[in-house]
């Protein structure tokens, strides 16, 4: 069995408030890039994971992978044998861990289907995981777990998605951010929630990551209908009516830094 594990971005991110608990209440707008990770699957005595691809090498320890940590949440009748082409970036904004984790979930589905609870399985695995399950278009509260779809009016929109190669991490950026509610998404469609929306974490992240700047800088010469950082950085994203803008928008990049490009799913 193969599975992709679809780039995770967030066209809008708007921080409400800190929590007591040291959460964030926020409302995001989760999209999926037709691209990502790559996971393998076969029967076998015990669970285990390989890891392959340009971005192996950066995981800390890949036997506490989300993907074990996945394994681990959810009954199945026999070990599987699990391959992880690692193509996306790590600590980038993209949702790595969670997509490899969500696409775990789809083929424990395939194989067997999910437990009625797999939508709290998958947020004990972390915020972004039950998005990442889904990989569609939809709104996250809360945490980002409660989770509303929505219309995608987007879908086959070409995408660009660029890193500088410079992972950031989660926890200093929204550590940073300065507490001010800058209010809610907006109504309307996708396409218009989308346009009218910010991310409330790029400031923090341009604040730890300036080069940050350098990449919207790069992005927004080329024209897109919206760049924006995607995440907690670093990667940003832009977005275009025709792949052929899209392409050339690569082209265009600095030679050292990473880029994919895809469609919006």
């Amino acid at each position: 069995m193969i599975e992709t594990a679809y780039a995770k971005i967030n066209l809008a991110l708007h921080v409400r408030r800190r929590r007591e608990d040291g959460y964030h209440e926020l409302e995001t707008l989760f999209a999926f890039v037709d691209a990502g990770d790559r996971l393998s699957v076969s029967y076998a005595e015990r669970d285990s994971l390989r890891v392959l691809g340009e971005f192996a090498g950066t995981l800390d320890n890949p036997f506490d992978n989300i993907v074990m940590q996945a394994l681990s949440a959810l009954p199945r009748q026999q070990g599987w044998a699990v391959t992880l082409e690692k193509n996306l970036p790590v600590a980038a904004g993209l949702g790595g861990g969670s997509a490899d984790a969500g696409a775990l979930f789809r083929l424990v589905e395939q194989s067997q289907g999910l437990p009625d609870d797999w939508q709290l399985r998958a947020a004990k695995l972390g915020a972004d995981v039950p998005a990442c399950v889904l990989s569609s278009a939809s709104i996250g509260r809360g945490t980002g777990t409660e989770l509303t779809e929505v219309a995608n009016d987007v879908a086959g929109m070409a995408c660009l998605l660029v890193n500088p190669r410079m992972p950031l991490s989660t926890g200093p950026v929204f550590k940073a951010w300065d507490g001010i509610d800058r209010g809610p998404l907006p109504q309307g469609d996708l396409r218009a929630i989308m346009l009218a929306g910010r991310n409330d974490l790029e400031a923090p992240a341009l604040g730890l990551c300036p080069v940050i700047g350098e990449v919207l800088a790069a992005l927004e010469a080329t024209d897109p209908v919206l760049a924006r950082m995607s995440g907690s950085g670093a990667t940003c994203f832009a977005l275009y009516n025709d792949a052929a803008q899209r392409d050339a928008a690569q082209a265009a990049m600095p030679e050292g830094w990473w880029t994919l490009a895809g469609a919006l799913r």
